[in-house]
């Protein structure tokens, strides 16, 4: 299986918002509404009760949305939001690196290096089931960490040039003051964490998230790793095209991770 990782491929933020300047229009709402109405848009519970959430989730969804869809692309609105706040930190983890994040922790304070942001895994090598049955590439997590001392935390699937649409799994919040104690963390308590059950996993070397531990594991690590390692830090334009074959590339310039030399 062909694995990606040279660009930031086209993100669920792109997606969502369609442009820089719908984003920041969101943002600018929410913020008259919460002068308002007094709402704390850090709150997820309040997020998605906003009117201007609201607007946006329901153009989202579409008419045909299942019910209860909008706690998911409330979510989504959420990290964009908060990820827009940011600046848009976008990360492209290398397989190198991913790798290495899988097979230990390492040594390091594991803090966000950024308030939000967006960690992309190497196209295809991460699987989840996202609650349809069938197991998904996972494309990476969204993270927003909030005044509150929360971490919020949302994986995305299912991102194909074939079809439209993804898959968006919102992750219980953790305490940010926790965050370190998953970083050995033994989630399915049986040390198998990552491994995959797809056929053929181990000769293309492919992991799976099967527990929500294991994305908040693999998170942890990623902090560590950024804190401890700046020399694996390389910011990055955005591509203008990619080859033929490959994946749309990201608009949005990015940190590449990969290993220090």
């Amino acid at each position: 299986m062909s694995l990606h990782d040279g660009y930031a491929r086209v993100t669920p933020y792109e997606l969502a918002f369609r442009g820089r300047a719908n984003a920041d229009a969101l943002v600018e709402a929410i913020e008259e509404e919460r002068s308002g109405r007094g709402a704390d848009p850090e709150d997820p519970h309040a997020f998605v009760t906003m009117g201007a959430v609201g607007a946006f989730v329901s153009e989202l969804e579409g008419p045909d949305a299942p019910p209860g869809s909008i706690h998911q692309y409330g979510a989504l609105a959420f990290h964009g939001v908060h990820f827009t706040r940011a600046e848009c930190p976008l990360y492209v983890l290398s397989t190198h690196v991913a790798r290495y994040l899988v097979s230990g922790a390492p040594e390091g304070v594991a803090e966000p290096p950024t308030p939000a942001g967006y960690l992309q895994l190497p196209q295809h090598l991460f699987w989840a089931d996202a609650g349809t049955g069938v197991p998904e590439s996972v494309d990476g997590m969204f993270w927003s960490a909030t005044k509150r001392g929360l971490l919020h935390t949302l994986m995305i699937t299912g991102m194909r040039p074939d079809r439209p649409g993804l898959g968006v799994v919102p992750l219980p919040e953790a305490p940010l003051q926790d965050v370190g104690l998953w970083l050995d963390a033994d989630v399915r308590g049986d040390g198998s964490d990552f491994v995959s059950p797809l056929p053929g996993s181990d000769m293309d070397g492919l992991h799976s998230f099967v527990a929500a531990g294991e994305i908040l594991k693999l998170l942890a690590r990623f902090f560590a790793y950024v804190r401890t390692v700046p020399g694996g830090l390389e910011r990055v334009g955005a591509p203008a095209d990619a080859p033929a074959g490959d994946p749309e590339p990201s608009v949005l310039p990015f940190t590449r991770v990969t290993l220090d030399a």
